[in-house]
């Protein structure tokens, strides 16, 4: 737009310079050297005064343009000096709101100690009117045989008075009854303080041992996992299942105990597997209990620092109503062995409702979902089908594993659903760890014991191998650090 402004002035500049010439020439009988020489003086006046002009006229512009820059910037200095207020005004509100839940925090967490010891107390004091309870029942039938004697001792005296109708038809006084329900509770009340003291028993002297199971890929069925079982031996060498003894271990607040034996074991049992298969790994169980107990917790997570270096083969299994039961310190405790890089499975699922990335975000890398569940969509309660679970649970990085698998046809489902690993009595039943035998180099390991013969053998394609597993041995701080090294 200036161009075509400036081009029209010089234009008419021109035309006017020219317009004078030819006046001069014309009319006042100038010649015309005269008049062209009148008429280029006034071009070049002419194009001094517009350049004049012109150069007044963007002093003036830029000078306003000055004015108007000074007041933008005035005006976003005001501005960068209001959000200025507003930011420190909003991290002041940030850090009252930190503080104030911080101190609601503790405050929670103080509760919950309480509350605790409210509970260790309400356990002791149970225990203590179980014990009365027990006493005061067995005492009336240790006097019922005092009571009963004088009728048989003094018989002459009862043939007397028994001669008056009126004695003869009063009845005889009866004995006190105890209530069934009673005698059921005092003897369950005595089982439960039997369990107990033989729990306590098994594991104060050692008594636990270590069963290993195999979790296999599918369709190979190359064993890619292990998961270890606990097991208690009584003082006769009786086997206690986990379902045996669990209840009565946390009732008696043995189960951090427990766990954190198992757990050093199980970091035994993974250096000897990986001195032969450096693909494998082993799953080991945690209780709430263990995650709740803040001197046992501090234990467990000093070992399995020093141990950081297997942390990606080795991974610790949750209860789903564990998990889902977690208080704040048991979250924490789970948040501080995540960022130590172990993973976590879930395994006793009674329904599908899971939320793969809320688990994901906790460290979860595997679930274990009974195949009757999996088989089975009126057991799920959840709208997620079963055979989308393992691509669901894939787009977070968590793996599915079909476990209790019992017959060849649940594979043949389980593969339709895209399953990737499986474990049961199918595959291979918990195998015990056999004492290591003692020989000259002090490092080899004798074979555990056979499994149970499976009547679905001949449909396996291969044979399990069970590792040779190096013995647990309580011979103080120094052997267990041996162990937990390794073989030299």
């Amino acid at each position: 737009m200036v161009r075509i402004s400036t081009i029209f002035i010089a234009i008419c500049m021109v035309l006017v310079a020219a317009s004078l010439g030819m006046v001069l020439y014309s009319l006042a009988g100038i010649s015309a050297t005269d008049s062209a020489i009148v008429a280029l003086t006034a071009l070049t006046f002419l194009i001094l005064y517009n350049a004049v002009s012109m150069r007044l006229r963007d002093r003036t512009d830029v000078g306003s343009q000055i004015a108007d820059l000074s007041r933008g910037t005035a005006d976003l200095a005001r501005q960068i000096a209001e959000f200025g207020r507003r930011l420190a005004a909003v991290e002041g509100r940030v850090v009252s709101a930190n503080s104030a839940g911080a101190d609601r925090i503790q405050s929670v967490v103080g509760e919950i100690n309480e509350l605790g010891v409210m509970v260790r107390q309400l356990a002791a004091s149970v225990a203590s009117h179980e014990d009365q309870l027990v006493s005061r029942v067995a005492l009336p039938a240790t006097e019922a045989a005092p009571v009963a004697q004088p009728a048989a001792v003094d018989r002459p005296a009862e043939s007397k008075i028994s001669a008056d109708p009126a004695v003869a038809t009063r009845p005889a006084a009866a004995p006190p009854v105890v209530a069934p329900a009673a005698l059921d509770a005092a003897e369950q009340g005595r089982k439960a303080a039997q369990l107990l003291g033989t729990v306590r028993g098994a594991v104060e002297n050692g008594r636990i041992d270590i069963y290993l199971q195999p979790i296999v890929t599918l369709p190979q069925r190359k064993v890619r996992f292990y998961e270890a079982v606990t097991r208690l031996r009584d003082d006769k060498d009786q086997i206690l299942t986990a379902d045996d003894f669990i209840a009565a271990a946390e009732t008696g607040g043995l189960m951090a105990r427990i766990d954190h034996t198992v757990m050093l074991r199980c970091m035994q049992v993974l250096r000897r597997l990986m001195v032969r298969n450096k693909d494998v790994g082993i799953f080991c169980n945690v209780a709430a209990a263990t995650l709740g107990d803040a001197e046992t917790f501090a234990q467990c997570l000093d070992f399995l620092e020093a141990n950081r270096a297997l942390a990606s083969s080795f991974v610790l299994e949750l209860k789903q109503s564990t998990l889902r039961a977690l208080g704040p310190i048991e979250s924490e405790h789970l948040a501080a062995l995540a960022a130590r890089g172990y993973r976590f499975s879930i395994d006793h699922v009674t329904d599908l409702r899971i939320e793969p990335r809320e688990l994901a975000d906790r460290g979860v890398r595997f679930i274990k979902v009974p195949a009757a569940l999996l088989l089975d969509q009126r057991l799920a309660a959840s709208d997620i089908q079963a055979s989308d679970l393992s691509d669901l649970l894939g787009r977070f990085g968590i793996d599915l594993i079909a476990e209790r698998i019992e017959g060849e046809r649940a594979v043949v489902d389980l593969l339709d659903y895209d399953v990737r690993f499986g474990q049961g009595f199918l595959f291979a039943a918990p195998r015990p760890l056999r004492p290591e035998a003692t020989s000259a180099a002090g490092d080899a390991a004798a074979p555990p014991d056979p499994a149970p013969q499976d009547t679905n053998a001949s449909a396996r394609p291969q044979k399990m191998e069970t590792p040779r597993i190096e013995p647990a041995r309580t011979t103080g701080n120094a052997a267990l650090v041996r162990r937990a090294a390794g073989p030299n």
